[in-house]
């Protein structure tokens, strides 16, 4: 089908869109921007400028993306926001540009599926398949590895890394890295276990979730320090990818690693 904007949007004559994008009414299109083909945008929402979407986008009713960064140094500069593919960003969500002096770009993959009143910073990365649930928010420069999950109401501190395939559970604070597969929750949260549960719904077969549980209980439950609990690791577990990328996460991390909740005996399984 043709593109449809409706009567009443405002759209910037400069505004690049592909074939087949609907604009619902009431929206704002600002100049500088560019909607991929398939794309919608429903009513109310508004797209800012230095925006730009892929293919098949879905901006929901009052959603505002690519809006200044609340950063009081900023002054107006091109930075920009940018989306890849089949992304859904729901009701009154809020997604910052990045800034001067950070990345210039806040990035979000493909597929990725952000509730309502989320809000994702300056100078963010997400990366494919990412699910923030209502009202979970992200300060700047915060990254969220493919497939993780940040669930609702919680708050992740500028400059944390959070790795692939990890849940973060309802009503969490997050001040410190998350490791790849891990479960954490808390008001300051603290890891439960591996997220076995999300690892085997991705697809992972028992040989690679079961490196990881032992890898788990090495690292945060065998009584070594760090540096012997990752060395025992590799000898045994180095030939899992997983267990690799969880090792190469902990060696990298410069904000150190959310701590293990020892009033619990549950593993994640």
């Amino acid at each position: 089908m043709a593109t449809e904007i409706h009567p009443t949007a405002i759209v910037d004559p400069t505004s690049e869109l592909g074939v087949d994008v609907i604009i619902g009414p009431y929206t704002i299109i600002e100049a500088s921007t560019q909607l991929g083909d398939g794309t919608r945008v429903d009513a109310f929402a508004q797209v800012k400028k230095f925006t730009s979407l892929g293919r098949n986008n879905h901006i929901y009713s009052y959603a505002c993306i690519g809006e200044a960064p609340q950063d009081i140094k900023y002054q107006g500069q091109e930075t920009w926001l940018r989306l890849g593919d089949n992304n859904k960003v729901r009701e009154y969500a809020t997604l910052n540009r990045g800034t001067p002096d950070g990345r210039g770009v806040t990035r979000i993959g493909s597929n990725c599926f952000l509730m309502a009143y989320t809000h994702v910073a300056h100078d963010c990365i997400l990366e494919d398949n990412v699910i923030m649930a209502n009202s979970a928010t992200l300060a700047g420069h915060v990254h969220l590895g493919q497939r993780s999950v940040v669930g609702g109401l919680c708050a992740v501190h500028q400059f944390v890394r959070i790795g692939e395939y990890a849940f973060i559970g309802g009503k969490s604070g997050v001040a410190q890295d998350v490791p790849p597969y891990m479960l954490v929750a808390g008001e300051r949260a603290k890891i439960y276990g591996p997220n076995l549960i999300g690892m085997r719904r991705a697809g992972f077969d028992r040989h690679e979730t079961s490196a990881v549980k032992k890898t788990f209980h090495l690292i945060w439950g065998s009584g070594l320090s760090r540096d012997q609990a990752i060395e025992q690791v590799l000898q045994d577990f180095g030939q899992f990818r997983t267990v690799q990328k969880l090792v190469d996460f902990l060696k990298s991390s410069s904000r150190g690693i959310v701590s293990r909740d020892k009033s619990r005996k549950d593993d994640g399984d």
